[in-house]
């Protein structure tokens, strides 16, 4: 399956939304474009929990361009679709390689975000590209995380570092670096143990490992990638924001979009916190994740729209 075609899957709850909206919005000969429908527009954009911020900015150039014309579907979901476009622009990004040595990638996340699959898929996508990797299970707060962790490592075929339950860890990352470097790994992901943002001493806990892992090798950790639920909606942004605050967060992988209608969601993370959303998790399989792309994300949101 390629890349529209399992952006298309992930985001097929969001698309039913908005077809079904959309639709009920206009006749078939078209309908003036006045403030009643720019409102009605407006609370269907909403409903995706794209935010009020990126609605009011799509409904504004909606009202520009069509002000007191009277407007078919496909044209203004035409509109709508380059103005998202416009406001979610990113270069591609995918993971930044160490220029030498193991590539260090800490993930973090809240209890049940999908940070254990994230890790197994994108774990998954570094094999296919013939590259040998480390993982350490530093949620050691949970015996149920690093037995999860270490089923996919097992079928994935990848070697694990894990520790004693309840065990520091800041040395378990510390461990499973080391034993990158002895290997000649060439990635390293580290997995932390899920926290709510609001627990201070978790989150410090976090900025320990990125510590210890920066001592071990300059620059490392090269990425600190944030797993959000994509049916969390707007509450992933304040997530976003503390850990950004706590570890410098590079990226977000946005998790579970095919269970949602809430897809709009990554419009807002990219206006509110500016962080760039490197993967998106179309589905439950390994090889279910997906390089994010605006403009295949924005057309596979609106795929049989208007």
């Amino acid at each position: 399956m390629g890349l529209f075609d399992k952006l298309k899957q992930g985001l097929k709850k969001t698309s039913q939304l908005l077809n079904t909206d959309v639709r009920d919005l206009f006749k078939s000969e078209g309908r003036l474009m006045d403030e009643d429908l720019l409102d009605e527009i407006f609370a269907t954009l909403i409903k995706t929990d794209m935010g009020v911020a990126a609605a009011q900015q799509i409904v504004g150039d909606i009202r520009d361009r069509f002000r007191a014309r009277v407007v078919k579907s496909p044209e203004v979901v035409e509109g709508i679709k380059e103005k998202l476009k416009d406001l979610m622009k990113q270069p591609p990004e995918p993971i930044r390689f160490a220029a030498a040595g193991p590539t260090v990638i800490m993930v973090c996340g809240v209890n049940g975000s999908g940070k254990t699959t994230s890790i197994a898929k994108l774990s998954h996508m570094f094999l296919a590209e013939n590259r040998r990797i480390v993982l350490g299970a530093a949620d050691t707060f949970r015996a149920a995380a690093v037995e999860q962790l270490t089923i996919w490592a097992q079928r994935l075929g990848t070697e694990i570092v894990t520790g004693p339950p309840g065990s520091d860890p800041a040395s378990v990352a510390h461990r499973a670096v080391a034993r990158a470097i002895e290997v000649d790994a060439d990635v390293c992901i580290v997995d932390t143990a899920g926290r709510l943002q609001t627990q201070q001493n978790l989150m410090q806990e976090l900025s320990k490992i990125h510590r210890v892992l920066g001592k071990q090798i300059p620059e490392a950790p090269h990425e600190v990638l944030l797993v959000l639920d994509a049916t969390t909606g707007q509450n992933g942004i304040s997530q976003a924001k503390h850990f950004t605050e706590a570890v410098q967060c590079t990226g977000i992988v946005l998790a579970k979009l095919d269970g949602t209608a809430k897809g709009g969601v990554v419009v807002a993370i990219r206006q509110e916190v500016g962080l760039p959303v490197k993967y998106v998790g179309v589905g439950e399989k390994a090889e279910d994740l997906a390089l994010f792309n605006p403009d295949a994300f924005v057309d596979a949101m609106f795929e049989d729209v208007g």
